[in-house]
């Protein structure tokens, strides 16, 4: 005797079906959270620690000093030795907007929720308009020095030809090549936002420890953002492996690095300047002592 189909047996499996997808929806979503918290805390930590920032410019001195030398142990042939790279023409070409795009969306999430004034966010969003004039202001004095320090030279197959055209202008116009003094921008230009997000995204520690209003998509600003700045100490490793002069690379770190001397470590200080990260942001302790 034939038995017949099971009533409602197809809905009802299609039905478990769904809800143990919602259930493994549920946990991946939990433990990314997890995952999230638990790095922007950790994250958070490590940068905010004075110690570990003062270690991490004489790591990034070491890097220019001495990685150069690494050039002699690593494979000439790999990716990163060339100037076409994806990576340098997609990020260290463009290192200050990307800089600007992660840190100015950090910057002013943690000021405006910590503030809730649209003129504070403003005068600390303004670093970064002062840290635009720095790399503009740099790459034009790297171009005159190349021009004051340079000759003009034409490539023929038994060697270069001097030339007594005046400036770089006439030299190139000719057909020619002309040669000066090169400070490295990259070298400067990923060195100083090295410097500048590690010290803006310190403030993040300070942020938490004060109990401020710090959810999934705040964290993850930051913790984008320390993953670009991990992103710059690789590349300017790679750049000071495969290109440019040693001399060209250190002076340009040099500059980078007293760039931001000249506005994190000194004018940010003043009371007629922008402000250095976190000032204004976080209530003074009270003092417990009571004058009688």
């Amino acid at each position: 005797m034939e038995r017949g189909p099971v009533v409602g047996a197809g809905p009802r499996a299609g039905a478990q079906i769904r809800s143990l997808l919602g259930c493994l929806v549920k946990v991946l979503l939990w433990v990314a959270s997890a995952l999230l918290y638990f790095g922007s805390e950790q994250a958070a930590r490590l940068l905010g620690s004075p110690c570990l920032r003062r270690l991490y410019h004489a790591w990034l001195a070491a890097v220019v000093i001495f990685g150069p030398l690494l050039q002699f142990h690593v494979n000439p042939r790999t990716i990163f030795a060339s100037h076409g790279n994806f990576f340098n023409i997609k990020f260290v070409n463009s290192a200050w907007g990307w800089t600007c795009t992660f840190l100015g969306g950090f910057v002013l999430l943690v000021v405006f929720l910590a503030t809730r004034r649209v003129a504070v966010t403003a005068r600390h969003l303004s670093r970064l308009v002062v840290g635009a004039a720095v790399w503009r202001g740099a790459g034009r004095a790297f171009l005159l020095i190349e021009d004051l320090t340079g000759s003009c030279f034409e490539p023929l197959p038994q060697g270069l030809l001097l030339h007594e055209l005046p400036d770089r202008r006439s030299c190139l116009a000719a057909g020619h090549q002309w040669r000066g003094y090169t400070v490295s921008s990259h070298t400067f230009l990923l060195t100083f936002c090295c410097l500048l997000m590690a010290e803006e995204a310190a403030v993040f520690a300070k942020y938490l420890a004060h109990g401020l209003p710090a959810g999934a998509p705040l964290r993850l600003v930051f913790l984008l953002n320390v993953l670009l700045l991990g992103l710059w100490n690789f590349l300017l490793l790679c750049t000071v492996i495969y290109f440019h002069q040693y001399t060209h690379k250190v002076v340009g770190a040099a500059v980078g690095t007293f760039a931001w001397y000249l506005t994190y470590g000194s004018w940010y200080h003043q009371p007629w300047s922008p402000g250095s990260p976190g000032h204004g942001l976080f209530p003074r302790p009270h003092s417990s002592h009571k004058h009688n």
